[in-house]
């Protein structure tokens, strides 16, 4: 009996192997013949956006807060995991009763292909390399299966026949001492029938590595994108930058530089593949409540008075004291001078931007039309928009969350109202306006960190976009409130750094701070996580002098 469910346990392993072979097969030939369609016909980028699309806000939240910007990393990885699972139990259903494997297996593929159906912009064609991948799939999976034996019988451990030996010997179909009852459990295959599944599987897994990696290098050689990016000659703004004035950076070793380098700045979307966008075909449409409708290119745009400026992004998700907040120099259209040139009728209130991979957000109008340098960008800190920001062009928005403003790969402008239209985070429970809280983060000393005993260095950041920093205050140890030394002020739409010197024994200590804007006043101390407008609250660092 023993020997009888090694035997099962081992082959039922075995069937599982098969299962999780066939879905690298799937998926990898599915990978290579979405080469020659679009990044929407990639099932696992299809089916990691459906998974975003119907994830509950609080888990998104979850993942935002633990992972950061590797939240899209910890996605995958999850999938991967779901993935084999799944796939290891349709392996082991596949060869007990193949017509119920093949039908899970099937099922799947259906789910994949109404994942990649389901994108902005897909067309039935993208839906070809899915099922061509299932069908190569299910092809595998049944050679495999196939080479896992048949029911054998096995020792039996009833006791010996009374009857003694039969005249005419061991029967053909059952060896000596071999059980011949149909209904006996399958055994463990012998050495050639091992030998001929891991050569299937092997081969299977080769297949599968060899098309993904195929996949992948097509893409690459068909995309000249970033190619055309780092070529691409951006015009000089008719309205440069306003020169910065000294003293902008916190004299304090550990405070994040006042300009965020482009490969440093946060990147939080719902774009699980980088959308690839080519500037010749690129068009952006404007239409809605509006008395002219027009469609511009990109050659347009850069024939546009361009405006340079510098401006700090923070992202809804930010939590108290997070790192989803960064300043770069933009470059392009006031979007002011573009809703003028489309004359937004009476009663309209929103503007709902759409990308290319059909994410939205809904700005207010009156905000993009107020004065603040609201801009259709084109440039980051002096190059093209990298493609992970926006390329070509994506929305920028002084004084709003991302979530209500900065539209990467921005291809549609929907003047509209909000009681007529929702956005994708406005239907997920978000509020529609979104207006930056102030912020004070005090990045030195980190927070558990261990400092000498004596004179202590902190320093860090603030921001309140559109309104600036006037003031900001620290208390040690729950102790009075202290105004520390201000950094430069570049301009109301840009972070605010700040440094002061503490004195503090050994033992832990605690630092909190608070900044002051001109036109709310001291930041709020009451705690708030970031849905459904932002989080709020003082900042609270422990650190240890020793």
């Amino acid at each position: 009996m023993d020997t009888r469910r090694k035997s099962a346990r081992a082959t039922t392993l075995l069937a599982a192997l098969a299962g999780i072979a066939a879905a690298a097969l799937l998926l990898g030939v599915a990978e290579l013949a979405a080469a020659f369609f679009t990044a929407r016909a990639t099932p696992v980028i299809a089916l990691g956006s459906t998974f975003i699309d119907f994830t509950p806000g609080w888990l998104k939240d979850f993942a935002i807060a633990t992972f950061g910007t590797g939240d899209k990393a910890a996605l995958f990885v999850g999938m991967g995991l779901t993935i084999t699972a799944l796939a290891a139990v349709l392996g082991i259903t596949a060869y007990h009763r193949w017509v119920l494997g093949a039908v899970g297996v099937t099922a799947a593929g259906l789910v994949i292909v109404a994942s990649v159906l389901s994108r902005a912009g897909a067309s039935t064609y993208d839906a070809l390399p899915s099922l061509i991948g299932t069908a190569a799939g299910l092809l595998a999976l049944r050679l495999m299966i196939a080479r896992l034996p048949a029911a054998r019988a096995v020792p039996s451990d009833s006791a010996p026949s009374d009857s003694g030996p039969s005249d005419s010997g061991p029967s053909d179909s059952a060896p000596a001492g071999m059980a011949s009852s149909p209904a006996a459990a399958r055994a463990l295959p012998g050495a050639s029938s091992r030998r001929s599944f891991f050569a299937a599987a092997g081969i299977t897994a080769a297949a599968a590595a060899a098309a993904a990696a195929g996949g992948r290098a097509l893409g690459s050689v068909r995309n000249s994108v970033e190619a055309a990016r780092r070529s691409l000659r951006l015009p000089a703004p008719a309205s440069p930058a306003p020169v910065l004035p000294a003293g902008l950076e916190a004299p304090v070793d550990g405070v994040v530089p006042w300009l965020t380098p482009n490969p440093d700045f946060y990147r939080i979307d719902t774009a699980l593949s980088v959308p690839q966008l080519d500037v010749d075909t690129w068009e952006l449409r404007v239409h809605g409540m509006v008395e002219e409708e027009f469609t511009l290119t990109f050659d347009d745009l850069l024939e546009e008075d361009l405006i340079e400026r510098h401006i700090t992004l923070t992202c809804v998700s930010n939590p108290v004291g997070g790192n989803l907040v960064g300043n770069a120099k933009w470059l392009g259209y006031p979007l002011r001078d573009l809703l003028r040139r489309a004359r937004p009728l009476r009663g309209a209130d929103m503007v709902l931007s759409t990308s290319s991979d059909g994410f939205s957000a809904s700005t207010p109008l009156p905000v993009l039309l107020d004065g603040r340098d609201a801009m259709l960008a084109v440039a980051m800190n002096d190059e093209p928009l990298p493609l992970e920001h926006g390329y070509p062009v994506r929305m920028v928005v002084p004084g709003l969350y991302g979530y209500v403003s900065a539209t990467k790969w921005v291809v549609d402008l929907e003047v509209t109202r909000f009681a007529d239209r929702t956005s994708y985070w406005t239907d997920r429970g978000w509020s529609e306006k979104g207006p930056i809280k102030t912020m004070a983060r005090v990045e030195v000393p980190r927070s558990f960190g261990k400092v000498a005993a004596g004179t202590v260095q902190i320093g860090g950041t603030a921001w309140s976009q559109t309104r600036g920093i006037t003031r900001v205050e620290v208390s040690v140890d729950d102790g009075r409130w202290e105004e520390v030394t201000l950094a430069a002020e570049a301009s109301v739409d840009t972070w605010r750094q700040w440094h002061h010197e503490i004195t503090v024994g050994p033992g832990s200590h605690t630092v909190r701070a608070r900044a002051t804007d001109p036109a709310d006043g001291v930041q709020t101390d009451e705690r708030a996580d970031p849905v459904p407008n932002g989080a709020s609250g003082w900042q609270s660092v422990q650190f240890t002098a020793s």
